[in-house]
């Protein structure tokens, strides 16, 4: 390390002293508002909001909801939003009211079955999808119901799903986003998978419909589009966009911008080589809004819509910096409303300047707990890679990191396996948390993210324990060059493929690291193959099923990229960390992995949540997690 370099780093440690001397903490974490964005006032005046604290007496959150004018200034609570937004669930002509409401569709229970057995407990099932996320099938469905109004009041409702064994809004994780109306108020477009059992299990290929009310004729809008097609939402002159990915099958394929143009289906974004997060049209209709990774960040973009000319789109990036924008909370004139967040900063809505990119914060909930915290330096690297690329790599040091001492340093593994590793901030895997715990933590942008381009998104499919785990070991191997990295103290630690990443390096690592943490991951492929619920993921990722030996990509996964056929390399100390409702990755994987480790006469030990799906919601849970985190790592590191 040069001279300079040393000398900047021991005047940001001594910058660090002066401006705190307290750390983030498990405990303080609990304390950061959540900020969460309801949406402009119809009057363009006024920014609603809410904030949600979590209780660990009460083991929930609770939360208030404020207003804070457009331009800035005192926030004041509000009781309701009564007043403040127009009613998406009203027809634009004022006639009509949508609901939602649980369909039973088909038996599943002994009672429905067999009525005289009243004290069952049983279910049966005939095909697959028995169980969702955390949620064992009931034969119940989420169907959209549409009534007249009456006087202001709504009559009987007319489900325009019966019998269908399909969900509006889609489960587990749909919303209103998954339906609205036409500009006329004439027609209801709604999102579903029309698929049902099995071929639900295996597909991701969702529609958009539209039902027409007079008629009731309901027609497939996306009909020989194959992939997910969601969000449909209409500008202020009537034109339809939605979100749409290509394959079938394929859960993280290039999300694009697709428009109804009058000449059919166009796509905005596909030349722009990203993928989209979510999108709002501009108040004219002229173009619309985006957020997308790029670079390691999660920035603002715009696409302009052509209408009827023959000119391809044009995208251009609004934000630029090291932070993530994340919800589009809408535009007031040359204004647009996000939140915004950084690895030192929870959520925090921001006013952006649509002609600069300028910001400026708009709500400061969490600036007097920052403010005692010492924050965590956030340094951008680039890596050379074993195939000859160059990687980015988030480097987070302590607070009063001094760079003649040595540190015990992590690297954490990214789930998804294609999700971005950019400036979030986390309630769990939080990186300001765990510097300021003492650890330098290491974080690469390995293969399978996005915002470095398509392919290097793609490039992770089919081959999970491949050139991925040279990533993960090129980004360590080069910050632990640093002389203030202790290389007898390195540890590792993720969840969900982060999770099996750590299972698989676990078994590869040449003796790197001291300990290791894994949090739902995927342990035997096999078993994996055969447990989950979302049957398209490990189709595609992993090349389909392990007894499918015509197929090269499966036969290669299942024998070079599963963990369990590595266990006898393992050496040392691991935590496994596991939800009882978690169908994604089913517990059996944790229970086999800890299994194999006490019989190798490992120190390991299971962390089981069996109120948890694959993330960790309850907050006593959520404390209790990090408790267990940190003594594991005091223990072990």
């Amino acid at each position: 390390m040069t001279r300079t370099k040393i000398l900047l780093y021991a005047c940001m440690a001594f910058s660090w002293v002066a401006a705190a001397q307290n750390v983030m903490t498990p405990e303080l974490l609990l304390q950061v508002g959540r900020v969460n964005a309801q949406g402009i006032s119809k009057d363009g005046q006024y920014v609603i909001y809410s904030v949600s604290t979590p209780s660990i007496a009460e083991n929930r959150s609770f939360s208030k909801t404020y207003r804070i004018p457009i331009q800035g200034g005192e926030a004041t609570e509000i009781s309701n939003t009564d007043g403040y937004f127009a009613d998406p669930m009203r027809s634009p002509n004022g006639q009509y009211i949508l609901s939602t409401q649980e369909v039973q569709v088909h038996p599943v229970s002994a009672q429905e079955y067999h009525p005289d057995i009243l004290k069952s407990s049983a279910l049966i099932y005939d095909a697959l999808n028995y169980r969702h996320w955390d949620t064992w099938e009931d034969g119940r469905y989420s169907h959209v119901f549409v009534s007249p109004l009456i006087d202001g009041e709504p009559g009987e409702g007319t489900d325009f799903m019966p019998g269908e064994a399909h969900d509006c809004p889609q489960k587990p994780f749909g919303g209103n986003e998954d339906f609205c109306w036409s500009p006329d108020g004439s027609k209801v477009l709604y999102v579903t998978k029309k698929k049902v059992g099995t071929d639900y299990a295996v597909s991701t290929n969702t529609d958009i419909y539209a039902y027409d009310l007079n008629t009731r004729v309901t027609t497939n809008l996306t009909q020989g589009m194959m992939g997910y097609d969601v969000n449909p939402a209409y500008s202020s002159t009537g034109v339809l966009a939605w979100l749409s990915m290509k394959r079938d099958g394929y859960e993280s394929d290039k999300n694009d911008i697709v428009v109804m143009a009058p000449a059919g289906p166009m796509n905005l974004t596909a030349q722009w080589d990203g993928t989209v997060n979510s999108f709002r049209w501009s108040n004219d209709g002229s173009r619309l809004y985006f957020n997308a990774a790029v670079g390691g960040t999660v920035q603002l973009f715009e696409v302009d819509y052509p209408g009827l000319t023959k000119r391809m789109p044009l995208v251009r990036q609004i934000t630029q910096g090291e932070f993530d924008v994340n919800d589009l909370v809408g535009q007031v004139a040359n204004k647009m409303v996000v939140s915004r967040t950084d690895m030192n900063h929870a959520a925090e809505l921001y006013t952006v300047d649509l002609s600069t990119g300028s910001m400026s914060q708009l709500t400061h909930v969490n600036d007097k707990l920052y403010a005692g915290i010492g924050q965590c330096r956030v340094e951008k690297r680039m890596v050379p890679t074993t195939d000859g690329k160059q990687m980015l790599v988030w480097v987070i040091y302590p607070p009063n990191f001094d760079p003649s001492q040595k540190y015990p340093t992590l690297l954490y593994c990214q789930g998804g396996p294609q999700s971005a590793l950019s400036q979030f901030y986390s309630y769990r895997w939080n990186f300001q948390l765990m510097a300021s715990q003492g650890y330098i933590v290491v974080a690469p942008n390995r293969r399978g993210m996005p915002g470095h381009g398509v392919a290097w998104n793609e490039q992770i499919s089919k081959d999970h324990g491949g050139q991925v785990m040279q990533d993960y070991l090129s980004a360590i191997d080069a910050v632990a060059k640093e002389p203030f990295v202790d290389n007898s103290r390195l540890g590792c630690i993720g969840a969900s493929y982060g999770g099996y990443s750590v299972f698989y390096l676990a078994g590869i690592h040449n003796n790197r690291f001291k300990t290791f943490i894994s949090h739902d991951g995927i342990f035997n492929l096999k078993s994996m193959y055969g447990t989950t619920e979302e049957l398209f993921f490990v189709n595609w990722d992993l090349g389909g099923p392990y007894w499918d030996v015509s197929n090269p990509a499966a036969v290669k996964s299942y024998a070079q990229f599963d963990p369990s056929n590595l266990v006898s390399k393992w050496n040392k100390p691991i935590l496994i960390i596991q939800g009882g409702k978690d169908y994604r990755v089913p517990d059996g994987q944790a229970f086999e992995a800890f299994q194999a480790a006490q019989l190798l006469g490992l120190k390991s030990r299971l962390l089981y949540l069996p109120d948890e799906n694959h993330w960790v919601l309850k907050v006593n849970n959520a404390l209790l997690w990090h408790r267990e985190f940190y003594r594991w790592l005091q223990e072990t590191l």
